[in-house]
This record gives C-alpha cells, structure tokens and sequence, in this order.
C-alpha cells in the first residue's frame, strides 16, 4: 500500500513522503469481551486437530459455517493508540501515514509500565475511529465494498442514503434491521462515537468512488445535528 500511494503521488507531480507505522493498540484487560470470544482468526482445521489444541493451547475453538474448526479470540474495544505522538510527529511534518493496519497490534497494561500482547482482533474501524478523533481530524473517510449506506440493505424496500444526521444514524443503528453486525453496524458505529467527540463530517464510499465522495457527488455524509 505504502509503494503504491508513493507511485501514484510521483505520477501526479505531488512531492509528499509516505510511512507506515505499525501500531500497537492498548485494550483493557478486564473488557468484556475476553470472556465471549467470537473472532475467528487462522486456518481453518479438521475436529480432531481444533479439539487437541484446544486441549493443549487452551484456544477457545468454534465450528465455522461447515467449513472446519477455528480458533476465536476476543474483540474488546480499543482506548489508546500506544504509538499516537509518533503518528502525530510525522502528520505534522507532512507525511502521509497508513498506520492502525488491521485494528492495530492488541496489548494490554500489566500496571508496572509495560505493555504485553494479547490474543484477540481489534476491529478495524473502532481503531480507526478511536485515532481519528485522537488527531481531532476534519474528516473521517470509510472505504468499504458499497458506494453508499442503505437502510434494509439487501430488502425489497432497500433504500440508499445520501446523507445524515448523526442523531439519525444512532436511531438507524439502534433500531438493529438496517445494518448487519459483522459489516455495515461496526462503521455506523465508529462514526457515531467519531462525531459524539467533535468531529466534522464522516463519509462512508467504496475505493473507486473516493475521489466522487470528497467532492460530494456521491458516498453517504454522515453529519453532526
């Protein structure tokens, strides 16, 4: 990703340097969510090979969809980016900077001044999230596979939304039919703590429609009341 935003940037005349920044995630050790793990990660595996790590690892191993055995981890909610003041650093000098890849690198405080990793995923966009309104950014930009958000997505009353509110897109949420739990309910979700905490304006746009969406020809807008 990082070459090919450098590449695209020389091609168009635009000097501005890249970094990525690998990150690590700060979660409590004490969320909830370490008790239900739900999170499938890693290939999947026949019983007999899920049930003897289970037994010797200790993984927490669920049967997924009829496809094999996998291991689920938690996905507790992210409170701090541990590597903040050095993404901060490099946005200040002008860099561009792909940082919080994946949810980040999960990591617990052990109460003596250091951190230590943990088994689970942190969702990518809660990350994303939590570090925009770190930065107090102006925008906060998802790509995902869909060019706009719709209510009753995939109904015979299926509707595309342009824009709105954030008090709207709370009622949307919490009415729980519009939006699936493991896509679209996630990113209305980070939005919504991203605007509760000052920002400006969300959008919500797939990969090719982002430069359409930036000048407000299509994507869904998701704004303060």
């Amino acid at each position: 990703m990082q070459q090919t935003l450098q590449n695209w940037l020389y091609k168009r005349g635009i000097k501005k340097p890249v970094a990525t920044v690998i990150t690590q995630v700060l979660v409590d050790k004490d969320d909830p969510a370490f008790k239900n793990p739900t999170k499938p990660i890693g290939s999947f595996m026949d019983a007999e090979e899920a049930q003897r790590r289970a037994r010797e690892m200790g993984w927490n191993v669920v049967e997924d969809a009829g496809r094999g055995w996998r291991r689920v981890v938690a996905s507790p909610l992210p409170k701090e980016v541990v590597e903040f003041e050095t993404v901060k650093t490099l946005i200040d000098a002008g860099v561009i900077v792909i940082t919080v890849g994946g949810g980040g690198i999960p990591v617990v405080d052990v109460g003596d001044g250091e951190y230590r990793g943990v088994a689970a995923v942190i969702d990518k966009d809660y990350a994303s999230s939590l570090l925009a309104r770190m930065l107090k950014a102006d925008l906060f930009l998802i790509s995902t596979a869909v060019e706009k958000v719709a209510l009753n997505f995939g109904k015979p009353d299926q509707k595309w939304i342009d824009r709105m509110t954030l008090s709207e897109a709370k009622k949307y949420l919490a009415e729980g039919t519009h939006f699936a739990k493991g896509s679209m309910a996630p990113k209305i979700q980070a939005i919504i703590w991203y605007l509760e905490d000052g920002g400006k304006e969300a959008i919500i746009t797939n990969p090719e429609n982002i430069g359409r969406a930036l000048r407000g020809e299509t994507g869904t807008h998701i704004v303060p009341d």
